[in-house]
């Protein structure tokens, strides 16, 4: 890795990572989903306390894409760390099939647990995520089930912004420092449609015949029902905008089962399947509340 240098803040903000996963202490579970966020917390626990202390556990489930699992094992092995690898099938509860809006808070409660089972084996002194600042906001009815389970989010405690941690992962010479974000496939369906693993796998098929025919790296299909809603990075939506490209994306999307494809005009936007939620459960208010604050 890149030797950290005086009076850089991505620098700065990385040791004061480090010196939190040093007051810790090891050995440290990670939940680690190869993402940027989780691969910057893996990082500086390993810079902290040593590969042989990191143990980062990642689940192989239908819920995810199969290119985040490589991500995952690419990452795990730069860093040298000992990769729990858990494979894990959220369709067989019902709370998390039926897709209320809660969906979130049942899948991360049942993966802490396994988490724990993992810190037990190991002696690990501590579960961590990869959660940021930035997350406490909106619909995040998983960061409960975190807080509930005693799970750290030392990102989130140390005021980092996703762009901080992007720009420590570039300085650590990550590979992934600038991949877009990629959440659970099932966020893709509308609350209250039933979670299949038929529609998981069209969703994912979906989403890289987009980029592979458009070359946007941020993509969503999002799945409802006969109608295929398409949002790209707000930047990228010039790449749908040729009659070509059109053609192609609408003609593999309805070779995958949609009747109808339809291109978001707002482009991507993190939560927008929140946007029809009257009440949403938003841990910035939640941790005000629990503090008396107002």
């Amino acid at each position: 890795m890149p030797v950290a240098y005086e009076g850089d803040p991505a620098a700065e903000k990385l040791g004061r990572l480090a010196e939190w996963f040093k007051a810790v202490g090891g050995p440290v579970i990670v939940a680690f989903s190869g993402g940027v966020d989780s691969s910057v917390v893996l990082a500086a626990a390993v810079r902290a306390l040593g590969p042989s202390q990191v143990y980062a556990v990642t689940a192989d489930s239908p819920i995810h894409p199969r290119s985040e699992l490589e991500w995952a094992k690419r990452v795990a092995g730069l860093l040298g760390v000992n990769h729990v690898i858990i494979t894990t099938n959220e369709l067989e509860d019902e709370n998390f099939v039926s897709n209320p809006p809660l969906r979130c808070y049942y899948c991360k409660k049942a993966m802490i647990r396994l988490l724990k089972g993992v810190a037990e084996r190991v002696g690990a002194k501590v579960v961590v995520d990869g959660t940021n600042s930035e997350d406490l906001g909106g619909h995040r009815p998983g960061y409960l089930a975190l807080q509930e389970e005693g799970v750290r989010s030392p990102l989130a405690e140390l005021g980092f912004t996703k762009s901080d941690t992007r720009r420590v992962a570039k300085l650590l010479g990550l590979p992934n420092w600038d991949k877009p974000p990629m959440a659970c496939l099932a966020t893709r369906i509308p609350y209250g449609q039933r979670i299949t693993l038929e529609r998981l796998k069209r969703i994912e098929a979906a989403e890289e015949a987009v980029r592979a025919l458009t070359g946007a790296r941020q993509v969503r299909v999002r799945d409802h029902g006969d109608i295929a809603r398409i949002e790209v990075g707000r930047g990228e939506r010039r790449l749908l905008f040729s009659e070509e490209a059109m053609d192609e994306v609408a003609r593999r999307l309805k070779q995958l089962g949609w009747r109808y494809v339809a291109l978001d005009l707002e482009g991507y936007r993190s939560g927008s399947m929140d946007e029809v939620l009257a009440e949403k459960v938003s841990p910035r208010a939640w941790r005000a509340s629990s503090s008396g604050t107002s």
